[in-house]
């Protein structure tokens, strides 16, 4: 019931394509998650950002193309076996339950259970031993999250920041090794957003897992990515350190409609 201790691997993705009725929404994307990174996938809207999250998570299966976790082919494998080999992820939108911080966040440790639903039924010896573990677990988590204040406060009643810290330590709880955050600071005040990148950077450098985020808030992709790779209608445009994504000529016409001109614009 502790954390995972196996070596970090990384995540591959090679030449996906994806199309809907003969719409591309991705064509051709290559990119690799290093092992223990911050990797931002960053594009206008409609770029295939959130198609290609769901292709990572399973959600979607790609027309062509291979996705990989180290010698893991994930590309044709169901949701719930991609985050059981260590693959979670948070939405755009919040996605929570009613009960309690504590409450929400044990959700997350439901796929790390072995003692099975019959055990747990009666009451079983093992099966209250890694009831208290997983509990243990999860107030490690919230503590580390800043969550700990709040872990028996019922979820409806926090912030709108809290609840999508929420979320994020929901999947932490499934002790990933790859942590996918779909726009982890949209809707959130100046403060807010803040609390959320020092909390990012923390759990990267302490739990050493790898974070692949999308994001619109390009403060923070620079403040918090080791590397970033640029969408735009479905194509990888450009890929590097935050510095020279920033004034790739690509990107600037991507995101301005300009050329290197615009660089002083957009820095």
């Amino acid at each position: 019931m502790t954390a995972r201790t196996a070596t970090p691997l990384p995540l591959e993705v090679r030449g996906v394509t994806v199309r809907f009725a003969g719409l591309t929404a991705l064509d051709d994307v290559s990119f690799t998650v290093a092992p223990g990174s911050v990797h931002a996938l960053i594009g206008p809207n409609g770029a295939g950002k959130s198609t290609c999250f769901n292709v990572l998570s399973g959600l979607y299966r790609p027309t062509a193309g291979a996705v990989r976790l180290g010698e893991t082919d994930l590309t044709r494998l169901a949701p719930h076996k991609i985050a059981a080999l260590g693959v979670a992820r948070t939405f755009q939108n919040i996605v929570t339950t009613e009960g309690t911080v504590a409450d929400n966040l044990m959700l997350g440790r439901h796929a790390l259970s072995r003692a099975g639903y019959l055990a747990s039924a009666l009451h079983l010896p093992r099966a209250a031993r890694e009831q208290r573990e997983h509990l243990r677990r999860v107030h490690e988590i919230a503590e580390l999250t800043g969550l700990a204040p709040h872990i028996d406060t019922p979820v409806a009643v926090l912030s709108y920041g809290d609840r999508k810290r929420v979320e994020f330590a929901r999947a932490l709880c499934l002790e990933p090794r790859v942590l996918l955050l779909d726009e982890p600071v949209a809707g959130m005040n100046a403060a807010e957003r803040a609390r959320t990148a020092e909390v990012v950077r923390d759990v990267r450098e302490s739990l050493g897992l790898s974070v692949l985020l999308v994001e619109h808030d390009m403060g923070l992709v620079m403040r918090l990515a080791d590397e970033v790779t640029v969408l735009d209608f479905g194509r990888a445009i450009a890929h590097g350190t935050p510095e020279e994504v920033r004034r790739d000529p690509e990107v600037l016409r991507a995101y301005l409609g300009t050329g290197p001109a615009g660089e002083e614009d957009a820095a």
